[in-house]
């Protein structure tokens, strides 16, 4: 069996999957000729031209002005199983996917069209490809805390299936203390907490997200490798990092996966898992990330089988779901490790 064979049939979890972030150029044009949307783009090499971006904010202003094409339940729908379709094909068995309300509630969108399109391909995706998954709401760091309230009380309705929220867009100057209180209130409310930290931001943010909000899980994570302390610490919590290898090349957290962290991340105690991030524009979907990073910096299928493992384990599953992976994955390591 090839390292590639190897990878695709790997049993894993996808933890720090952005869905609008999946919308591929293709899709893209088909909606906006399905909505009568206008983009600024005339033909699909366009479109990928316009990915060749070097910052976290050149990638953010062109992933709202495709996240415009999505208007109604259908194109929700549409979205998260061309996203689905590509996970299993990637071995993944279960998938929580962040989704932005305010992207789309700020232009008009109603709540009601975002999730009821997601939780329905969620339903079709588990029926299809008996792949489980769960939703993360996030929260636009850019924006103020209290349009993040109004975020949290829109999705009231919904609640008993949404599990945790998250807090992604732009990192710097906007530190997790910002939004300590609407944390709090979603904490109280009985969901699980996750929040971008330490991508661009330093690692100051990366403790001001343990500390002040309390996550369950750190997405990104990187520069707490600058923080001896703050290693220790989340080696000795147990604190699963959501790692995004390909994401990290293409905003140049680093200069080239020969350099990336990753085993160093292992190595140190760390529970680091290896995720897509925002698959559509930063050039490929998991197992593309498991294949480049293994290649780039030589992991061993232990390694590998470790980083699935990880993904289990960091999930927002219950213990019996957890295990029944586990086994899953200990089945496959057992006969082709």
């Amino acid at each position: 069996m090839t390292e590639t064979d190897f990878i695709a049939g790997l049993p894993k979890a996808e933890l720090h999957l952005h869905i609008e972030g999946s919308l591929e150029p293709e899709l893209m044009f088909q909606l906006a000729q399905r909505n009568a949307v206008a983009i600024p783009y005339a033909s699909v090499e366009e479109v990928r031209a316009a990915y060749d971006f070097s910052n976290l904010q050149d990638f953010l202003d062109i992933y709202y002005a495709g996240a415009d094409v999505l208007r109604v339940r259908q194109d929700f729908h549409d979205l998260a199983m061309a996203y689905f379709t590509r996970a299993a094909a990637d071995g993944v068995l279960h998938a929580e996917l962040m989704f932005d309300p305010q992207t789309h509630t700020d232009r008009g969108i109603a709540f009601e069209e975002v999730i009821e399109g997601l939780l329905s391909a969620m339903t079709a995706a588990e029926a299809q490809f008996g792949m489980t998954s769960q939703l993360i709401l996030s929260f636009l760091r850019h924006l103020s805390e209290e349009a993040a309230f109004a975020t949290l009380e829109a999705a009231e309705p919904w609640l008993d299936r949404v599990t945790a929220v998250g807090l992604d867009s732009s990192e710097v100057g906007h530190p997790p203390e910002k939004f300590a209180r609407v944390f709090a209130a979603a904490r109280a409310k009985g969901l699980k907490i996750t929040a971008h930290a330490g991508e661009e931001g330093p690692p100051a943010y990366v403790h001001e997200a343990l500390d002040l909000l309390h996550v369950d899980r750190i997405d990104h994570g990187n520069r707490a490798l600058e923080d001896d302390a703050l290693v220790a610490r989340l080696a000795a919590e147990g604190m699963t990092l959501t790692v995004c290898p390909l994401s990290n090349l293409k905003l140049c957290v680093v200069d080239d996966l020969a350099n990336h962290p990753l085993d160093r991340m292992l190595a140190l105690g760390i529970k680091a898992t290896v995720n897509s991030d925002d698959p559509a524009y930063f050039g490929g979907y998991v197992a593309d990330n498991y294949r480049a990073v293994a290649e780039a910096r030589g992991l061993s299928r232990g390694d590998l089988v470790t980083l699935a493992r990880n993904s289990f384990i960091g999930s927002f599953l219950p213990p019996e779901a957890i295990a029944a992976n586990l086994a899953k994955l200990d089945a496959y390591a057992a006969a082709h490790g």
